[in-house]
């Protein structure tokens, strides 16, 4: 029974709750699901439903598709200005002895490690500090294109940007337009959190407001850049503020359609002032996943990261709406282990997260940023496993 049949069964159950069937319906009918039948589903929809209805959204735009991608990752630094209670990386001003700082010759540095690697992007996020500045990112954008012209440039969140523009005392779209002339590419997708205020406020008070974080990826869109999405789920918000969360995103992708992908991050308590609130079941990871699928019916792909939620969660995900798991991974960060993530050393050579994917019998695909195809491996058959294992940061994808 292929994914239309099982939805198809699903509609003609008699016994299914009739708001669920009417959803099922819009579903299937390809029509847009509301906000009150997006808390709906959170608060009523079984894990084997929404499966049904995910993984028909998933089959009938990728089919067997699951993508990841080669790329490598810098983290400028893990000194913040800002007091995220959630956050296990980032460490004060005041306690920046425990940190480390670099300067954009060490940055290059790390470029030029992988001169010579199949990699097609580099991924850069991490604290906030005042040297780190416009100019400062002007010129790593600059001499990191000059060293390797083809390397995507996939850097910042809004959070950076916001700090970065106010010193600059540049508009949003100002900013943006210089870093992209400087050799931005595209923008990660962190710092979301969760939108509405009343949980903003209690866990991220003093970074960039939810209005901020929309405006900065929507210049992006004008300028012609290509941004991606997250949100922080299984903590203190409710089921209403997630639909919340991914209205405000639906809304700005149908004004400006720069969004590529949507991420789900969970929430884990390890080393951070949120220890106190338990994490989320897996079910309830598959669940979340599976109705992002559904409510974020202009989207192209949703990620999960296999690194962050464990091998096992991130095949499962691949039949809950999920078509993207990200990329092999070195060891270069500490967000994963940092966070409490299942996988404290993570590293996959493509062959394993090949083997992955089609262990599941999906399609593995490496692309680029922007989801061009790099290798189909459909049918590839390894001679020896790949020795160099690459790295794609979760929070900022």
């Amino acid at each position: 029974m292929d994914a239309k049949q099982k939805l198809d069964f699903l509609i003609d159950n008699p016994h299914l709750d009739a708001k669920l069937k009417q959803i099922a319906e819009k579903v299937r009918d390809k029509q847009r699901i509301a906000f009150d039948e997006g808390v709906y589903l959170y608060e009523h929809a079984e894990l084997s439903y929404l499966g049904v209805l995910a993984n028909h959204i998933r089959e009938d735009r990728h089919g067997d598709l699951t993508y990841f991608n080669r790329n490598f990752h810098i983290e400028p630094t893990n000194v913040c200005v800002y007091d995220c209670k959630f956050c296990s990386y980032s460490r004060m001003i005041k306690q920046r002895e425990e940190g480390w700082e670099m300067d954009v010759d060490g940055m290059l540095d790390i470029v030029k490690k992988y001169d010579g690697e199949p990699v097609t992007e580099v991924h850069i996020t991490g604290g906030v500090v005042p040297k780190q500045n416009l100019a400062f990112y002007a010129d790593f954008f600059q001499r990191c294109k000059e060293h390797r012209p083809e390397l995507h440039i996939k850097a910042l969140t809004p959070v950076e940007y916001y700090y970065i523009f106010k010193k600059a005392k540049l508009s949003h779209y100002e900013g943006m337009k210089f870093l992209k002339e400087a050799g931005l590419d595209s923008m990660p997708g962190g710092g979301a959190e969760i939108f509405h205020p009343e949980i903003r406020q209690q866990i991220a008070h003093d970074k960039c407001t939810a209005d901020q974080w929309l405006d900065i990826h929507e210049q992006a869109h004008k300028l012609g850049m290509h941004t991606n999405a997250t949100m922080l789920y299984g903590h203190i918000e409710d089921f209403w503020h997630r639909v919340d969360h991914m209205e405000r995103l639906r809304s700005l992708q149908d004004r400006s359609g720069g969004f590529q992908t949507f991420i789900p991050l969970k929430f884990r308590n390890k080393d951070n002032q949120m220890e106190n609130v338990p994490e989320v079941s897996v079910i309830e990871d598959l669940r979340n996943y599976a109705i992002a699928r559904i409510y974020l019916d202009n989207f192209s792909h949703i990620k999960a990261y296999w690194a962050m939620i464990s091998r096992d969660t991130a095949q499962m995900s691949l039949s809950f709406g999920v078509d993207d798991i990200d990329g092999t991974l070195d060891d270069t960060t500490k967000i994963y282990s940092m966070a409490g993530a299942e996988e404290q050393t993570p590293a996959m050579s493509t062959q394993e997260l090949v083997e992955l994917i089609r262990n599941v019998d999906r399609h593995p695909v490496e692309r680029d940023t922007l989801y061009n195809v790099v290798t189909d491996y459909k049918g590839v058959v390894f001679e020896q496993e790949q020795k160099k294992n690459y790295y794609a940061l979760p929070v900022v994808n």
